[in-house]
C-alpha cells in the first residue's frame, strides 16, 4: 500500500504541474487583461499615459511572456505565497479562506441530505420493484434528474419569492442581520440557504437513489442472498443486513469523488443566488481577469480532485478487503 501511495502521489504532483501550466496559459491568452477591465470602468474622457500603462503592466507581471510568468508564480507558490488579487487587492489565500465557509454550508448540507434520503428511497424502490408507487417514484426522480439546477433555481425564485414572498431572493443574510438575535440570525441564514440547498440536492438525490436501487438489484441476485433466503432469513433482514451493507461498498467510494465539489461549490447557482462562496469567486475572477485568484482556485480544486480520487481508491480497499494495492 505504501508503494502504491508513493506512486500515486508522485503521479499526482506531475499531473498538478501539467494542469496548472495549461490553465495558466489559457488564462493568460483569454481576450482582455486586468488592465482592459480596469480601464473600461474609467471615465472615457480621461486619457491614460502610455508610461502609466507600461508601469501597470510591470506591476501586474503582464510584461513577461506567460511561460516566464508561470515560473515566477510557481516560485512564489513554493514560498507559500499564492499571490495577491488584482481586483480585490487582498492575498488570494485570504479570499479563499473567506469563501470556504459559505460554500461548505451549502455543499455539506446537500451531501448529508443526499445520503440520508437516497438510501431509504433506493431501498424502498428496490423492494417495491414494478409496483405503481415505485414507478411513480422512479418517474419523479428521472424528471428531477433531467431538470437543470439553474432552471429550477429561477423557477423557485419566481414562485417562492416573487409570487408567494416566503423566502428572500438572494444573498446569505438580510440587511438587518447585525440587529437580529442569535436565533434570528440562524433563521435568517436558513431562509437564504433553503433554495440553494434544494437546487444542489435534488439532482444528486435522484442519481444516488437510482444508484442504490440498481446496486441492490444486482446484489440480491448473488448466491449468498439466495442461501440466506433458503435458510429462512426474513426479507427485511436479507435486504437491510445483507444486501444493503454490500451495496454501500461502491457508495462509500463515491465520498472521495465528491470532495472537490464540497469546496468548489456550484458556480451557476452561487451566481444566481448571489451566494458568497467559492463558485461565485471563481466566476467573478474570470470575468475580472484576476489571474492570481483564478490560479489559486485552480490549484486548490486540482489538489482536491486528485486527493479525492486517491481517497476513493483507499476507501474501496478498506471497505472491501478483497481489493489490495501493491
Amino acid at each position: 500500500m505504501l508503494h502504491y501511495l508513493a506512486r500515486r502521489i508522485l503521479l499526482g504532483v506531475v499531473t498538478l504541474l501539467l494542469i496548472t501550466f495549461v490553465v495558466f496559459g489559457l488564462v493568460r491568452n483569454m481576450p482582455g487583461t486586468p488592465l482592459t477591465v480596469g480601464l473600461g470602468d474609467m471615465d472615457p474622457s480621461r486619457k491614460v499615459n502610455p508610461e502609466d500603462i507600461e508601469r501597470m503592466k510591470k506591476s501586474y507581471g503582464l510584461d513577461k511572456p506567460w511561460p516566464e510568468a508561470y515560473l515566477t508564480w510557481m516560485g512564489s507558490l513554493a514560498r507559500g505565497d499564492m499571490g495577491r488579487s488584482f481586483s480585490r487587492k487582498q492575498p488570494v489565500s485570504r479570499l479563499i479562506a473567506e469563501r470556504i465557509g459559505p460554500t461548505l454550508m451549502l455543499s455539506v448540507t446537500s451531501l448529508l441530505l443526499t445520503y440520508l434520503l437516497s438510501l431509504p428511497m433506493g431501498l424502498y424502490a428496490s423492494v417495491r420493484t414494478n409496483h405503481w408507487d415505485e414507478r411513480s417514484l422512479s418517474t419523479g426522480l428521472y424528471m428531477l434528474y433531467s431538470l437543470p439546477s439553474f432552471v429550477a433555481a429561477l423557477f423557485l425564485q419566481i414562485v417562492l419569492v416573487v409570487h408567494l414572498g416566503w423566502l428572500p431572493l438572494f444573498g446569505m443574510t438580510s440587511d438587518n442581520y447585525a440587529e437580529l438575535s442569535t436565533l434570528g440570525k440562524i433563521w435568517d441564514v436558513f431562509q437564504h440557504a433553503l433554495m440553494p440547498i434544494a437546487c444542489e440536492t435534488y439532482a444528486a438525490l435522484a442519481y444516488y437513489s437510482r444508484f442504490v436501487k440498481s446496486n441492490l438489484e444486482e446484489v440480491v441476485r448473488q448466491d449468498y442472498i439466495r442461501t440466506a433466503r433458503a435458510k429462512g432469513v426474513g426479507p427485511t433482514r436479507v435486504m437491510v443486513h445483507h444486501a444493503l451493507r454490500n451495496t454501500l461498498i461502491p457508495l462509500v467510494t463515491l465520498i472521495g469523488l465528491t470532495l472537490p465539489g464540497l469546496f468548489s461549490g456550484a458556480v451557476i447557482l452561487e451566481q444566481i443566488f448571489s451566494w458568497p462562496g467559492m463558485g461565485r469567486l471563481l466566476f467573478e475572477s474570470i470575468r475580472e481577469r484576476d489571474y492570481p485568484t483564478i490560479m489559486g482556485l485552480t490549484l486548490m480544486f486540482s489538489i482536491l480532485t486528485l486527493a479525492g480520487q486517491l481517497l476513493a481508491d483507499v476507501l474501496y480497499s478498506v471497505v472491501d478487503p478483497r481489493v489490495t494495492y501493491s
